[in-house]
């Protein structure tokens, strides 16, 4: 069986991965709060845990591997669209437009990492189903003396923990003088973070033994993970954004709330991403969604392979120079493995995702395979990245021998680009230009070319046209 090596940021090393029950090795792995559309950063993770779950399945069997992701649909800010559109004369109640908008931007998002070649986890559970699951975890935690009420709000006693702080590697008076804590009457300690709070009639609320009131954000994890995948289980992924305060009090709640078990055994952070150097935000004006990129022209394929080439746990940075070069990249791949029938896998390319998942040096392995003319292995190596594949293929049309006519990135086509005409006039123009030392005509047509995305290319032999992945027949349709 394939060594699969993970580094593990609770140990801070890395280490054989070694599942409770190779029969069914579960993973977890925090995902979005559904307010708006993904940005770019939040395709990242997705990315980085679907080839995981990719070499996992390859491990163990595809029957034996449960992926679950969560959807936080408890959030102020979806609150406060659906209070909007409530005041605006929508109808049915505040929970239903809730659920409105969870539903609608829910399915945003699904789309959007399907178009990045994402598959979808075993089990997608929405906070907002799992209520009755936090009450009783909260419950059982007051009673062991790890939480207490006060005017409504439930909150964990940081203190009561020891281990808090061991997966950020902080101590809790450090995170109290480095961190932005809230200080509010109801706390016994500034660290004591919220377990529940109370909800006024204008903001979605269940019933409680507290009162009526919603969920706090962490919480939410720790009962859908419980629930779904016990009291133990194999690994916790996310972003290394969530390292504190979220999945610091996740292990303490979870481990508080359920000492029989570990919680999560392997845990695993991506780093941040960064546009063109720098953060992305919006004051920048380089915050952009995964579906700014799609409506724009660059296929989600296009955005998956960027984000292979760097390696998990490195910062990763999208420019539209290494955007440029995935898209040539894959046109290229594309077309040598179009009509060629898959091979095996790389051994290279498994051995590679296996050492904590280098997706970096199986890119690079893919590119030795594209040189070496290995069109079988490539194709079959690229297919278990997640590239190459017919859900993804953004190249309708591969350029048949007389006719080149694709529809490229949604641009306007020319049906039919006459290929054998185009290089007849070439070789005639050449020949004039030759004779009469006159070349203006020859260039003109060559830079015409050039400008639609046309390869031009000349030798004694004659003369190949090529079009490449920005190729748009309209910018040849008035000549």
């Amino acid at each position: 069986m394939t060594r699969i090596r993970l580094h593990n940021t609770r140990t801070r090393r890395k280490e054989d991965f070694a599942p409770i029950d190779a029969k069914d090795v579960r993973m977890y792995v925090c995902g979005p709060t559904v307010y708006d559309r993904a940005h770019l950063g939040n395709a990242r993770p997705v990315v980085v845990f679907d080839v995981l779950y990719r070499l996992l399945r390859h491990v163990y069997g595809v029957e034996h591997v449960t992926y679950v992701r969560n959807f936080t649909d408890v959030d102020d800010k979806i609150n406060a669209t659906a209070l909007a559109r409530k005041q605006a004369g929508a109808e049915g109640t505040l929970e239903q437009l809730v659920q409105a908008r969870s539903d609608e931007t829910i399915g945003w998002y699904l789309k959007d990492m399907d178009e990045v070649g994402a598959m979808r986890p075993n089990q997608m559970p929405r906070a907002t189903e799992f209520i009755a699951q936090m009450i009783a975890m909260i419950e059982g935690l007051i009673a062991e003396g790890y939480a207490y009420e006060k005017e409504g709000h439930v909150l964990f006693r940081v203190r009561e923990y020891n281990d808090y702080g061991k997966l950020s590697g902080r101590s809790v008076d450090d995170m109290i003088a480095g961190a932005r804590v809230e200080v509010a009457p109801f706390k016994e300690d500034p660290m004591d973070f919220v377990l529940w709070k109370p909800s006024t009639d204008d903001l979605p609320g269940w019933d409680s033994p507290w009162g009526r009131g919603r969920p706090g954000w962490h919480i939410e994890c720790s009962a859908m993970a419980h629930e779904l995948l016990g009291d133990s289980f194999d690994i916790h992924g996310g972003g290394n954004d969530l390292m504190f305060p979220h999945h610091e009090n996740e292990i303490a709640q979870s481990r508080c709330a359920h000492p029989e078990g570990e919680f999560a055994k392997v845990w695993l952070h991506n780093e941040m991403l960064q546009v063109e150097g720098k953060k992305m935000s919006k004051s920048l004006g380089n915050f952009f969604t995964v579906r700014d990129l799609l409506d724009k022209g660059v296929p989600g394929e296009v955005i998956r392979f960027v984000f292979l080439q760097t390696h998990y746990r490195k910062p990763m940075d999208w420019t539209s120079d290494k955007a440029k070069s995935a898209k040539d990249t894959l046109w290229n791949w594309r077309r040598m493995a179009q009509d060629v029938i898959s091979s095996e896998v790389d051994p290279e390319v498994l051995e590679a995702l296996a050492d904590d998942l280098n997706t970096s040096k199986a890119v690079a392995v893919l590119h030795r395979l594209a040189k070496d003319g290995n069109a079988a292995s490539l194709k079959a190596s690229a297919q278990f990245l997640g590239l190459l594949t017919d859900e993804l293929n953004w190249v309708h049309h591969l350029a048949p021998q007389s006719v080149l006519s694709q529809p490229i990135l949604g641009r306007p086509t020319l049906q039919q680009f006459e290929k054998t005409k185009w290089e007849e006039l070439l070789i005639g123009e050449r020949a004039k230009a030759m004779a009469t030392k006159d070349f203006k005509e020859l260039d003109r047509l060559k830079a015409l070319l050039l400008e639609a995305g046309v390869e031009v290319r000349m030798s004694k032999a004659g003369v190949e046209l090529v079009p490449g992945p920005d190729f748009d027949a309209a910018k040849l349709e008035s000549v």
